[in-house]
């Protein structure tokens, strides 16, 4: 499943992922990875979950995203969740359609059976239509 926390930068997606990231990990049975495009959030993160500071890895496409991403689902076979937070960032998608990498994930969490809860820095009125039944939180 692929969850969407939708939003303006500012308008506060990170503190309600960040919230949301350490209530799972209270009841998760198998590893938690969050994403980010720095390591500013680290001491706010239970030491539980797992901060992977993604421009440390030169990153410079959503294809090689999506490649990463499938990299640390292969590595870890209890991984249940992972949260991208500055998910256009991150991804390589500012400015671009983020629909086919968001039926990707989907792909990938049927498949692998990993969770995915992404920050997004756009209001709901500019996603695809496709999208918007993903969307947990519109800030």
């Amino acid at each position: 499943m692929v969850q969407l926390i939708v939003g303006e930068k500012g308008k506060g997606k990170t503190k309600f992922l960040l919230d949301k990231v350490n209530n799972e990990v209270k009841d998760a049975h198998g590893s938690i990875v969050y994403l980010d495009k720095s390591p500013k959030h680290m001491y706010e993160l239970n030491n539980k979950i797992r901060l992977i500071v993604v421009p440390d890895y030169m990153i410079d496409s959503s294809d090689a995203f999506l490649g990463f991403v499938s990299g640390i689902i292969s590595q870890d076979h209890d991984l249940e969740q992972m949260y991208f937070d500055s998910f256009l960032k991150i991804a390589n998608l500012e400015g671009q359609n983020i629909t086919g990498v968001v039926a990707k994930l989907d792909e990938m969490s049927e498949k692998f059976g990993v969770d995915f809860v992404l920050s997004v820095s756009r209001n709901e009125s500019e996603l695809d239509d496709s999208l918007k039944s993903k969307i947990i939180v519109s800030i």
